[in-house]
């Protein structure tokens, strides 16, 4: 098995999966919703088709990961459904529709996880724990009241790849997340809380963000029923990972 990239996701799942030979998996490119650099989408892009190449020369199935976020899906609620409609709202999330689009017409045998926001060690400071960690510290924090994220721990991603490869599962497309999208401001009471800390917090209403379903992840994957999604889920992930976030967000 291969990894291309060499970030976050790459390096949580480089040396768990190593069992699969003839699977090249994906986890290079932007990582943050809120990228708009077209050069960096650009060279994002050749190094997609040429490890599409590869695995066209080759016979790797290739499994790429895309993203379950707003950004991608827009906000059609209540269910963001992998047989749905996306309407994305971001250039990051135009990027990560082209892409996968690039994978479906590759010819090769494919795989296409859509992540929600995992969380885990070596996570970089720009996403959702860490900068979040980052300003609760500072003792001013910006909740944008609307917004959800359903948190995911990394290796759980990591399980649920596996499971997918063990199976054989190609030529689908499967939100991993936990199915429980947290309001922000549920975040940020919980890490302020673990941390000591009583952050001032600015207030700005979004529109409200729906909950990515994972009926598709439940089918192919069943023992996710074990992993402990739901409501709470997000609390154990947190507490998991919070003191590796602190360091990392100051």
């Amino acid at each position: 098995m291969r990894i291309i990239g060499s970030g976050f996701l790459a390096r949580n799942l480089g040396g768990r999966l190593g069992r699969h030979p003839g699977v090249t998996i994906y986890a290079a490119g932007p990582s943050g919703g809120g990228v708009s650099d077209a050069d960096a989408f650009a060279r994002d892009a050749e190094r997609l088709y040429a490890t599409v190449a590869e695995c066209r020369a080759d016979g790797s199935r290739l499994v790429y990961l895309s993203t379950s976020s707003v950004g991608l899906y827009g906000r059609p609620g209540p269910f963001l459904l992998e047989s749905g409609p996306v309407f994305p709202c971001s250039a990051y999330g135009r990027h990560k529709v082209a892409m996968e689009a690039v994978v479906r017409a590759s010819g090769v045998d494919h795989l296409i996880l859509r992540l929600a926001y995992p969380v885990g060690p070596d996570q970089p400071s720009h996403q959702v724990v860490p900068a979040l960690v980052s300003q609760i510290r500072t003792g001013r924090v910006g909740v944008w009241r609307g917004a959800r994220r359903d948190l995911v721990d990394v290796a759980h991603v990591a399980a649920i790849v596996d499971a997918l490869l063990a199976r054989g599962v190609v030529s689908e497309v499967v939100n991993v997340a936990s199915g429980t999208a947290v309001p922000v401001e549920c975040l940020v009471a919980h890490i302020a809380e673990r941390l000591g800390l009583q952050p001032a917090t600015t207030v700005v209403d979004v529109p409200d963000e729906a909950e990515i379903s994972i009926d598709r992840l439940h089918v192919l994957v069943p023992e996710v029923a074990g992993y402990g999604f739901g409501p709470e889920y997000y609390r154990d992930v947190l507490d998991r990972y919070l003191p590796v976030a602190e360091v990392m967000g100051r």
